[in-house]
Formats: structure tokens, C-alpha cells, sequence
């Protein structure tokens, strides 16, 4: 296969997919104050979480996080690929976790997904991540991203798609597709958490109804909470070459 490294921006010829020589790490969600904020208190580390606070954000679907880039296929009116992500970051409504500045280069190439431990207040919600490049003068442009609806948690173990119990801890494998990047020396690994990316995914109205059942005066806001602590080892595994 051919491939194209971003970052270091060269085309590399593998002789399968997944690369045989990949290691896949997880990097673990940490709390470090508020999460919410422009630059991304949360933490990204390999160290595995003791004991720590949740994490909170408030998802109405009246308001949703708008799609900026992303390999989508939408009007031109919305912009696909790279895009500064620092907008959306800004929002009370995206968790940010940052790794600290990478001390030498880490090549991220092969299928990136989240496991991500959380709570809800509502039947039935979305959980949206991204994995972001972090430059050294703060721009944060966009990787790969995936969504999960959980009613569909189980789906592929064969399981028919269920509701959630609110406020019931569940485990949800979000999968984030296949990506190539360098993180160059200087630069963090980022990964941003919310539960809509409109209008590249439909919104979840929160309600449990069949879709296409509610008008938008029956959408309901969801409290969702992110656990990472022992018990719930909420983490990004990157393929690492």
C-alpha cells in the first residue's frame, strides 16, 4: 500500500494494513481544574487515572457544535480537510484533553479509536471525539473524528439497539477510522469530547423516540458527565509506528 504522512508530508510504501511494527498505546483522559477552556486544561497522558472528578458538560441539540473540516462529503458552503479547531474548543460544551509538549517526534498511523466511559442524563445521546494536532502557536487543526449513538452501543457484538439507563456509567468505542499524522517535536497530541458535530451527524433529540418522530419544540438537553478515574479508564489508543 501507499500511504501519505502527514506532518512530515512524504508518501511511504507499507505491505499491509494495520503496519505490522505498530504499537498501540493508550493515553489517558486526566482532569487538571476545568476542561472547557480554550486552552484545554484536561490532560492526555500514558499515566493511568487514580482517583478523579468527572467531568461535566450540558448538550442541547437546540445548540449544537458546528462541523468545522473533516473529511465529509457536505454543501461547499462547508468547509471539508484542515480547519483551526480553536473555536469550537472555546465552547462550554467540548471537553479538551492536551497532552503535555512532545519532546521528540510521534508518528500516529493506523486505526485511532476512544474508549470513553460516561453518563447521561437522557435515554439515548451522542458522544463525538476528534483527534487534534496541536502547533506550537496553539492552532489546533483537525485529524479524525468519529460518533457513537448509544443506543447503538452494542451493535456490532451482535445486540440489538437498545436504550440507556440515565445516569448508568456505560463503556462506548468510539471509532475514529484510520489516520497518518507526525506530531512533530514541540507540538501536543489533543483530544476534544462533545456530543454533536451539526450538520456533518443529525443531532440527537435526547428523547429515546424513533428517529424522525420528535419536532424540535420535544428535544431534550442532556447532562453528560466523563468518567476517568481507576475504575474508569477513559483513554485515546493510538497507533503508534
Amino acid at each position: 500500500i501507499k500511504l501519505f504522512v502527514m506532518g512530515e508530508n512524504v508518501w511511504r510504501d507499507e505491505y499491509e494494513w494495520p503496519v505490522k511494527r505498530t504499537e498501540y498505546i493508550d493515553f489517558y483522559l486526566h482532569s487538571q481544574g476545568q476542561a472547557n477552556t480554550l486552552q484545554g486544561n484536561g490532560m492526555l497522558s500514558i499515566q493511568p487515572p487514580d482517583q478523579e472528578n468527572p467531568d461535566h458538560f450540558t448538550y442541547d441539540p437546540l445548540n449544537p457544535v458546528q462541523t468545522k473540516g473533516g473529511s465529509h462529503l457536505m454543501l461547499p458552503d462547508f468547509i471539508d480537510g484542515p480547519v483551526d479547531q480553536r473555536e469550537i474548543e472555546s465552547r462550554e460544551d467540548v471537553l479538551v484533553y492536551t497532552s503535555s509538549v512532545l519532546e521528540e517526534d510521534v508518528e500516529v498511523t493506523g486505526p485511532v479509536k476512544v474508549k470513553l466511559w460516561a453518563t447521561s442524563s437522557a435515554p439515548d445521546t451522542d458522544f463525538v471525539a476528534r483527534l487534534v494536532d496541536v502547533f506550537p502557536d496553539g492552532t489546533a487543526i483537525n485529524l479524525t473524528d468519529g460518533i457513537i449513538r448509544t443506543r447503538f452501543r452494542n451493535v456490532k457484538k451482535g445486540e440489538e439497539p437498545s436504550l440507556i439507563e440515565p445516569g448508568k456509567a456505560y463503556l462506548y468505542e468510539i471509532d475514529l477510522w484510520s489516520t497518518s499524522n507526525l506530531f512533530k517535536k514541540g507540538h501536543r497530541i489533543r483530544l476534544d469530547i462533545t456530543s454533536s458535530s451539526f450538520p456533518r451527524w443529525d443531532r440527537n433529540p435526547n428523547t429515546g423516540h424513533d428517529f424522525g418522530e420528535d419536532q424540535e419544540s420535544d428535544f431534550v438537553v442532556a447532562q453528560q458527565t466523563i468518567l476517568h478515574d481507576e475504575k474508569h479508564p477513559s483513554s485515546i489508543v493510538l497507533p503508534i509506528i
